[in-house]
């Protein structure tokens, strides 16, 4: 098919490639107008970055729900305000410095009033509670940065101001976890093409889609809650598989043209397969990510909303942007190489990726058998997985947050940074008394260090407590205590007429791990069950669709696991800075899990489908997946690479559980790029044999077809 006359552009997709080299100019002009529309138009419709960490229906937010109804004013958030002076934190000059910062402090937006301070028991650290009117994470970064500031330049002459808080954290800044992934799949793409052309290519569409969906992502936060956080994962994973789609699509290319192809042949077939594995591989992540919805944890939609975003526009970018530069680029596209990087293999030489399948092929049972250990024994460590949120006693040192947490906890225990709060209903003839047995049983409790006293509103139809715990907010036997006070303690006061909800940040953290943890199974089975029945209709097989989800489990499971080693704070958590034994926030597996199976999805569309099409050649099993291996094997070995780099550069991030989820999906993509691509697959298809292709009569006529190749006169699936 070297004649441009004898082109055939038959389907959607053909006809969408041959438009995009005929009109090429265009379809980059209208990319560049889409972005630069979008920078000019999109500030002006952003949002505010928020999320809403409470968790519907449960006993910390009816807790919250009473604060906000009956004190007007507040909504039981703090930030801390800790100081340690030379000459005493009561110290006259000292104390005039403080005041004049909180004062300051009580005209920021989202800062209700600051508390009379309390002094540790030797004088030497004090502690000011600044109330915020709205909850914590909805305060505006404008306003923990000018606190930082503030503290900055009071802090000075032998007095140290530090603060505490989520607002301050999330105005700390840390790297850019975005641009390490760049730098590092430059480095990547060079080594595995060694074509400058070659590498800007991928490199210009994770850029224009980096764009676009930062901008865009701005928007969705004027619609719905989206965390501050969501912008770096859904960058991560938008320029992981915005370089991994144009890798599958540039390789394509370059082996048409090699074949003999015109560059306009090549541009149309190129789209009409790896452009069918690319939708397909994109839509299972975009199951992935929606399928997030069924936790009912509000701000995890606008992660999910946001990724899949990011994804569709690598799509889009995939089969519509880099066909139109490769047309202009042509048979330039292996030009300005670097010696000795990027050879391509003569055409009918064995690679070593054949000659590894013939290796595994030949042994498919121990090959099978000890690829399913290794990723066993690397899941195993995630039975012990502890819920949680890390505290600030996590941050990296040299912050203000870990400086408060050090303070806090040297003057008034580990618990003052993470205090309980309990909001009580009062029947209307008071509850005086009540409220005093209540406060008696709090104190003595083994797990309680304080208990303040009851603060009435104006009505005196509510009350809260403050309760310290003796241990810090990310210590089991928080947890424990907070289950302690709601099944035993609370139901003492039942008949009292008293209504007395146990919450605050803490005893949110325990609610929403509680519902993830009982909706995670759903998910799964969710999650697996769709992406089971779209391969099913994309490669006509119940088995390989099986096989797919299988793998894709054991892969999660083996992150899960390494983020288990991580979390524990042993030498391999301590590679990352963490010091000591640190919960997994609740969202993280299952924010995992849906990365994790859509990429690994993404993977076995791109060996599968080339291995069908193989297959669909001469009807010859075993010599189909060597084939297909041999052919997709430097792709996804430098797609995976790529991958692993930029999860990896997560760990520049500030916050630890950007830090674990990096290292867990890292890893997770190398074991399944390795174990379960370049052993499991060839293994347990070699086991399989002609029962990989076999689809009752009945299921094909009943399916909807998303082939992923194109269409052969030998193709014998049917039975």
């Amino acid at each position: 098919m070297t004649n441009t006359a004898a082109i055939r552009v038959s389907g959607r997709l053909a006809r969408l490639a041959d438009l995009s080299y005929r009109r090429r100019g265009r379809v980059v002009l209208a990319w560049i107008a889409l972005l630069a529309a979008t920078v000019a138009i999109a500030p002006r419709l952003a949002g505010e970055f928020s999320a809403e960490f409470a968790t519907a229906g449960s006993e910390s937010q009816t807790a919250a729900d009473l604060v906000a109804r009956r004190f007007a004013g507040t909504s039981g958030d703090t930030i801390q305000v800790v100081w340690q002076a030379d000459a005493g934190a009561r110290d006259p000059a000292v104390l005039g410095r403080v005041e004049r910062l909180l004062e300051q402090a009580e005209r920021l937006e989202g800062v209700a009033a600051a508390q009379p301070p309390r002094v540790s028991r030797d004088g030497t650290i004090a502690l000011a509670d600044l109330e915020l009117d709205r909850p914590a994470l909805d305060v505006p970064a404008e306003t923990g940065t000018r606190l930082i500031e503030l503290a900055e330049a009071a802090s000075s002459d032998g007095l140290a101001i530090e603060l505490g808080g989520p607002p301050i954290r999330n105005a700390q800044e840390g790297g850019s976890p975005e641009l390490v992934g760049l730098i590092a799949a430059a480095i990547i793409l060079l080594i595995a093409f060694g074509s400058v052309v070659a590498v800007g290519l991928p490199i210009a569409i994770a850029l224009f889609g980096l764009g676009l969906s930062v901008l865009l992502i701005g928007v969705l936060a004027a619609v719905i809650d989206v965390p501050g956080f969501a912008t770096a994962i859904a960058g991560v994973v938008g320029i992981g598989v915005g370089i991994d789609y144009a890798l599958l699509i540039l390789t394509r290319f370059r082996s048409s043209l090699a074949a003999g192809a015109d560059p306009r042949a090549a541009v149309v077939e190129t789209v009409t397969t790896a452009g069918r594995s690319v939708l397909v591989a994109g839509t299972t992540v975009v199951i992935s990510f929606l399928g997030l919805f069924l936790l009912g944890v509000s701000f995890i939609y606008g992660v999910a909303v946001s990724v899949s975003l990011a994804v569709l526009i690598a799509m889009a970018a995939s089969v519509t942007l880099l066909p139109a530069l490769l047309a202009f680029a042509g048979h330039r596209v292996n030009r300005l190489r670097f010696p000795g990087l990027g050879r391509v293999p003569a055409p009918g030489s064995e690679t070593l990726a054949g000659r590894w399948s013939h290796l595994i092929q030949r042994r498919a049972w121990p090959a099978a058998i000890l690829g399913t250990i290794v990723l066993v024994a690397f899941a195993a460590p995630a039975f012990g997985l502890r819920f949680g949120f890390p505290d600030e006693g996590n941050d990296q040192t040299g912050t203000t947050t870990r400086a408060a947490y050090e303070l806090v906890s040297a003057g008034f225990g580990p618990g003052a940074n993470g205090p309980l709060l309990l909001a009580a209903n009062l029947p209307a003839n008071g509850a005086d008394q009540e409220l005093s047995t209540l406060a008696e049983r709090l104190r003595s409790d083994p797990g309680v260090a304080f208990v303040s006293k009851p603060r009435l509103n104006e009505a005196r139809d509510a009350a809260l407590l403050t309760v310290v715990p003796t241990s810090s907010p990310q210590d089991a036997a928080t947890t424990e205590l907070v289950h302690r006070l709601r099944d035993d303690v609370v139901p003492q006061h039942e008949n009292s007429g008293v209504e007395i909800s146990v919450g605050g940040l803490t005893a949110s953290v325990v609610d929403q791990s509680d519902l993830i943890r009982a909706r995670l199974p759903l998910l799964i089975a969710a999650v697996v069950g769709v992406s089971f029945l779209f391969l099913l209709a994309a490669f006509r097989s119940p088995l390989i669709a099986l096989k797919a989800g299988v793998m894709n489990l054991l892969a999660v499971g083996a992150a899960y696991g390494i983020l288990a080693l991580a979390a524990e704070g042993g030498r391999f958590g301590q590679l990352l800075g963490i010091d000591a034994d640190t919960p997994v926030p609740p969202f993280m597996p299952v924010m995992m899990f849906a990365v994790l199976f859509g990429l690994s999805t993404d993977y076995e569309v791109f060996l599968l489908s080339r291995i069908r099409e193989e297959y669909l050649r001469h009807g010859q099993t075993s010599r189909a997946v060597a084939d297909g291996l041999a052919k997709t094997a430097r792709v996804i070995t430098a797609a995976a690479a790529i991958m692993v780099a930029v999860f990896l550069a997560l760990a520049v991030s500030d916050e630890i559980f950007l830090k674990l989820l990096g290292v867990g999906m890292a890893t997770a993509i190398f074991l399944d790029a390795t174990v379960v691509r370049m052993v499991l697959v060839p293994a347990l298809m070699q086991l399989f044999g002609r029962a990989n292709w076999w689809l009752p009569a009945w299921v094909d006529r009943f399916l909807p077809r998303l082939d992923v190749e194109p269409t052969s006169n030998h193709d014998t699936t049917r039975s």
